[in-house]
């Protein structure tokens, strides 16, 4: 079979956690900051976990991550 191409840019927001599933960084946290709340930047910054229905979908896009 031959050697699968991984989406290069699912490479780069997305990564393995210990467990095995998918994590990835939160959006809306990089420029602009000025008017955003200090309560909502400080929720958007723990890297969360990919939700259960789309693990399948990003396994596909990163198949040797």
């Amino acid at each position: 079979m031959p050697k699968l191409k991984t989406n290069r840019s699912a490479a780069k927001r997305f990564s393995k956690s210990a467990s095995g599933k998918f994590k990835h960084r939160q959006s809306h946290r990089s420029h602009i900051l000025t008017k955003k709340s200090s309560k909502r930047k400080r929720h958007l910054r723990p890297i969360v976990a990919i939700h259960d229905s789309d693990q399948k979908a990003i396994a596909r896009m990163v198949p040797y991550l």
